[in-house]
């Protein structure tokens, strides 16, 4: 078990941004996730809460929620591998539910196939409703798609998405699928 440390939840900063891009990248990079480089946070159209978990000047956790009215989202959730298991997402969820609007019922994420990321929503009180799949096409796979709008382009890779019910298929065919699972849990009632 690790030691429980002092740490500064706070608003998002722009003077975050590079340790906001490091923890994100180092926390994806032994998931599922690990392509899902950003080399900047994310900029949101609609309201959102953006909050980062800071150990000096170190930013060691993150959450971004774009909110909708009603709904709010889960854009990015990660803690920095070092300090992983000492309840820093949780403490980043329990903050970012206090400052959501009055309007936001539902709080929901997508997330894959990782233990630790479908543990610990579960452990939230997030409960799954929607699955389906992510497929990778890499080089080395064949992929029989219709020609390009370019007829002097070929497809080398892709990223798809299918139904759950093709899952035998997708797996057979292609090395790299994924479940992808909307988790909820419902705020503000």
């Amino acid at each position: 078990m690790h030691e429980r440390i002092d740490l500064d939840i706070r608003s998002f900063e722009a003077s975050d941004r590079n340790g906001w891009v490091r923890c994100r990248a180092l926390s994806f990079l032994a998931t599922s996730y690990f392509d899902d480089v950003k080399t900047s946070p994310t900029v949101f159209s609609l309201p959102s809460v953006r909050l980062v978990a800071a150990l000096d000047k170190l930013i060691v956790g993150l959450i971004d929620i774009e909110v909708d009215d009603e709904l709010a989202t889960i854009d990015s959730i990660a803690v920095h591998p070092d300090f992983q298991g000492r309840g820093i997402a949780t403490a980043l969820l329990g903050e970012a539910i206090t400052v959501l609007p009055d309007t936001v019922v539902e709080l929901d994420a997508w997330t894959r196939e990782d233990r630790a990321a479908n543990s610990w929503y579960r452990a939230n009180n997030f409960e799954a409703e929607q699955h389906y799949l992510h497929v990778y096409k890499s080089w080395n796979e064949d992929l029989d798609a219709k020609p390009t709008a370019t007829p002097k382009l070929r497809i080398v890779a892709a990223f798809m998405h299918a139904s759950l019910e093709d899952e035998s298929e997708m797996r057979s065919q292609f090395r790299r699928v994924h479940v992808c699972r909307r988790y909820v849990r419902f705020v503000n009632e």
